[in-house]
This record gives structure tokens, sequence and C-alpha cells, in this order.
């Protein structure tokens, strides 16, 4: 059985040494359109943006781990066309066959438009490897940057600007920072952190376009404000890389849709990462996260050797800003009450609906972290009464 994946990033990466792993003897083709080996992304925004992680350190396999496992890695490569019954892809002129397909194309940044300057210089996103390289030069104390989006993206690229000694203002169109994330005791705990840090964060203020005739040289506010910067960063969000898939014919619900096992709607094309959707409890969703990446990844992968196990997901996310940690478990989805766990300093935030626990912001807290994660991946539910006067967390998992 030939297995050919699309996408060389974190999920396709995983499922190509999962199914080696797995005693899978056939051939493995993994083709990635970046020109770096499989490389991990959290760390870009962080400490290889801070220069305290150098490009190889990034690599999710030593160089030689593809060769020695006799997977076939394609680099600077694109695919086309994928032609479902033929059971073929387009590699440039080049065509090549398939038993099994998987795409595991991940995500890409959401960009500001050209008509309002999002196409001029000095704009940047942080999203590859070569994003990040080609704005580390600008990066030097005393200029000034606008950082657009006050999503975990933003705020990372925010904590490593101040710590590298540049002006920083934050822009973010929602009332509040991380709205769409988290509950708003999160967001004023970080942005108490960041103003602390001496970040200035405009929050419910759209951008009208970012100033500069072929490169910027700031933004005008949605009020007919300006903010002089010498480069501007972009986080607004990502999309799922679904284009292969719709062109293909394959059903899109919010990514590439999937059912349990990870097949889309052909059983011989499979999805997993970023730009797949698949079912969880009674619905649908799409997770942006490593975890999610790898342990989707890892089942599909035994499911094409035909296991037939349905994934279960296990949500946890995580964002380095400044010394703090925050862990995340679960998801916050649906919550109507959050139950604030005071730490010496690092509080951890408890979402439920009704007596449900569904979620944990750990505020640099591993203990409330662990714990919470331990319960919800158990399905169980302490009271909030419990967790606001447990003395013990452990005591909760009793």
């Amino acid at each position: 059985m030939r297995v050919v994946i699309i996408g060389a990033g974190q999920a396709g990466a995983a499922l190509a040494a999962k199914l080696r792993a797995s005693g899978h003897e056939g051939e493995i083709l993994m083709i990635g359109e970046e020109v770096a080996p499989p490389y991990q992304r959290p760390p870009l925004s962080k400490a290889y943006l801070l220069g305290e992680m150098e490009e190889a350190r990034l690599w999710l396999r030593a160089p030689d781990f593809w060769q020695m496992q006799n997977i076939e890695l394609r680099l600077g490569a694109k695919v086309t066309a994928i032609d479902r019954i033929a059971k073929q892809i387009s590699l440039g002129d080049e065509v090549i066959s398939y038993d099994q397909l998987a795409l595991t194309t991940g995500s890409a940044p959401r960009r500001l438009p050209a008509a309002i300057g999002g196409d001029l210089a000095g704009v940047y996103t942080v999203r590859s490897l070569a994003d990040v390289d080609q704005m580390r030069a600008e990066f030097s104390p005393g200029r000034r940057v606008v950082v657009i989006g006050g999503g975990y993206i933003g705020l990372e690229a925010a904590a490593v600007a101040r710590r590298l000694g540049l002006e920083v203002t934050l822009v973010e169109a929602a009332p509040r920072i991380l709205q769409r994330v988290a509950a708003a005791q999160t967001s004023d705990f970080i942005r108490d952190l960041h103003q602390r840090q001496g970040v200035t964060i405009l929050e419910n203020i759209g951008i009208e376009r970012i100033l500069g005739e072929s490169r910027a040289r700031g933004v005008r506010l949605s009020d007919g404000r300006e903010i002089a910067a010498d480069f501007v960063i972009t986080g607004v969000g990502i999309t799922p890389g679904a284009e292969l898939a719709e062109q293909a014919g394959l059903v899109i619900e919010n990514g590439i849709a999937t059912n349990e096992l990870g097949q889309t709607s052909d059983p011989s094309v499979w999805a997993a990462g970023d730009c797949a959707s698949f079912p969880w409890k009674g619905g649908r969703i799409r997770l942006e996260s490593v975890g999610n990446a790898i342990d989707q990844a890892e089942c599909l992968a035994e499911n094409m050797l035909g296991a037939g196990k349905a994934y279960q997901a296990k949500p946890w996310f995580w964002s380095d800003q400044y010394d703090l940690k925050l862990q995340i478990t679960g998801l916050n989805t649906g919550y109507d009450a959050v139950v604030t766990r005071p730490g010496e300093g690092t509080p951890s935030f408890w979402y439920y609906q009704g007596d449900q626990l569904l979620a944990v912001d750990a505020m640099g807290d591993a203990r409330a972290y662990m714990v919470g994660k331990r319960l919800i991946d158990a399905g169980k539910s302490p009271s909030k009464q419990a967790v606001e006067t447990a003395t013990d967390l452990k005591e909760l998992l009793r």
C-alpha cells in the first residue's frame, strides 16, 4: 500500500512516523511546500524569535530519520490537484498514484487586504519559519511595532518585542483581548501582565489602514488616530488548509470534514491536524493545537492500517508570555460560570456549564492544570465550592 501525505508539518510527520512504528512496510511519500524539514511551530513566536533556539532544534526529527525509516520526503513542492477517481495527485508536471491519501495541510494566516495596506513591505505574519526569519532583523531595541490582533499569537509576538526592548502597541478590534477563546478573567490577567511590561493595548477599535507608500510606517485606527511604527505584525486568525480538498470535491465543514476514524467523504482520503474537522460531543469541531495534530494523526495512522479506532480528542493548549506559562485544558465552549481559584500571583480559572467542568485556564499554576486535565479527561466535575475552598487541589481527584 502506497501512502501519500500532503503536508509536512506536525500532523504529517506524526502520521508518517506512526505508520512505520505500527508496522506499515509499504511506500510512504510526504510532500511539503516549505523547504525546511518538518519542524515545530510554537517556538517560532517565542524562543526562536528571541534568538534562544537554533533552527536545528526546531526540527521534529534528526536529519537522517526520514531516510532511515524509508520515508520519502519531497520539500519545496506544491500539489496542485487531486484526482480521486484515478487516485492520483499532480505535483507540477508529475503525476503520482496513491492507495491511501492523507491531507495534513495545516492552516494559513489570515492577511489584511491589499486595499488597506496588507501587502506593504514591513507587514508580517507569524506562521512559518520563513515568516520569522524575514522579520527577525526588525527586532532592534527602541524600534516601534504595532501588533494587530489580541489573540495568543499577537500577544506572544508583543511579549517577545517588549523583551527585546521595542516600543509595542497592540490593537484589538473586539471589546477585549482573547475574547474569542477565553473568559474576561483570563483577558484581564493577561492584559495586566502586558501593561506592566510596558505594552500599550488598545481594545474595541479597528484598523482603517496601514500607512505607507511601499513600506509600512504606521497604522490609522478606525477613529482616525494614527500610530507611527517601523513595522507591523498581524495576528488576526488562521484559516484551515482546505483548498485542495475543496477542489477535489470533498465535503468541507469548517475545514475538511472527517468521520470519527479520520476519513473524509472519500474513504481513501484522510485528514488530520489544523485542516480537519471531526465529530465531538454530538457536534463537529476543529482544533488548532500541537497536541491534537499529533494525537489525531497517530490515530489516523492506526486506522489506515485497519484499527477502526474512533478518535477521542483531549484538548490542551499553552502559551508562553514573558515568564508566564499559560496552560489550558479542555474547551470552554458553552460555559455559563467561571470559578476563580486564587494562587500566589498565579490564579486559575475554571469554566463550568451548569455543574459540568469544561476547561481550566492555569496562569502559571502547573498543579491546577494537571488536576484540571485529569478531571476533564476522566469526565469528573468537582463542585464549584470545592474548587474554591480545597486546601490541596489533589483533594478534587478523590
